[in-house]
């Protein structure tokens, strides 16, 4: 008995110990997030990030991020569903192959990226399309360039929405007569449609703060190619410091909106039920 509850009393230590341990882990990561933001605003103030709304390159930045972020979101879920779908369903031998080329744009450095798009649209094929619609450093590039990083992650967070579905339901409706894509349609995709929400969010933050790819690709030019990343970017090259903390902050706010937004959405959105989609 004494032994026993020796071994009850190290277990209880330890597993305090355990928890504590968390604690100190994730208060001290909060801590230091919280620090950069803090330490950020003593170079900036409310006053200076309404003064950019006075500047017409920053307004153009901020109305060609909102525009050039949406429309890379739009096109690559439009590729991201599909793919993910297949990804999660079928079972080719050539499946990791494809996953691997899939993920090459998360795992290369997003200067990199730029340029090989850069050299693309210098090929044959690129310039024939660049005579007909102005990509290389004008607003198609932004998009492309954002489009290229947001679709990888769609693609990955679309496979993992699809593969945590229950199968059942689809394979069901097709021993009682639904095609391939009426089980799609019909049951897989209203499934998924808060990993689809979920992904679009986050390809949305993902290619609003995109800065890379976009900087090689599509330049730095004022009332042209300026995004706020690329703001950023030009007022620390002339040493304006408040305005570049200002034009973060701004960013930082639309961020907290999207993230407050996407967490009232998922609590008040229905999930779906076994049953339901039919």
């Amino acid at each position: 008995m004494i032994q026993k509850n020796s071994w009850r009393n190290r277990s209880s230590f330890g597993d305090r110990f355990f928890w504590f341990s968390l604690a100190v882990i994730i208060s001290t990561y909060i801590t230091f997030l919280v620090a950069l933001l803090f330490a950020s605003s003593f170079h900036t103030s409310s006053s200076s990030i309404l003064r950019l709304f006075s500047q017409s390159e920053i307004r153009y930045a901020l109305r060609l991020s909102l525009l050039s972020s949406t429309v890379s979101t739009l096109l690559s879920l439009w590729i991201a569903v599909p793919s993910g779908y297949y990804l999660a369903r079928c079972s080719s031998p050539l499946l990791k192959l494809i996953e691997v080329i899939m993920d090459i744009p998360l795992i290369l450095p997003p200067l990199v990226v730029g340029m090989l798009l850069l050299i693309l649209f210098q090929t044959p094929p690129g310039r024939w399309l660049q005579s007909h619609i102005p990509v290389t450093y004008a607003i198609p590039s932004i998009i492309i360039a954002q489009g290229v990083i947001g679709t990888a992650y769609a693609v990955r967070m679309m496979k993992d929405a699809f593969a945590s579905l229950d199968q059942r339901e689809e394979k069901v409706a097709q021993t009682l007569g639904c095609t391939a894509s009426q089980a799609f349609w019909y049951i897989a995709f209203p499934a998924a449609k808060r990993g689809i929400f979920s992904a679009a969010i986050l390809t949305w933050a993902r290619c609003f703060g995109e800065f890379g790819p976009i900087l090689v690709f599509s330049g730095a030019t004022r009332l042209k190619t300026e995004v706020l990343p690329t703001s950023i970017y030009l007022e620390m090259s002339i040493g304006n410091l408040e305005n570049a903390l200002a034009v973060s902050f701004l960013m930082i706010g639309v961020a907290v909106l999207l993230l407050l937004a996407f967490r009232l959405w998922g609590e008040s959105a229905s999930i779906h039920k076994p049953g339901t989609a039919i």
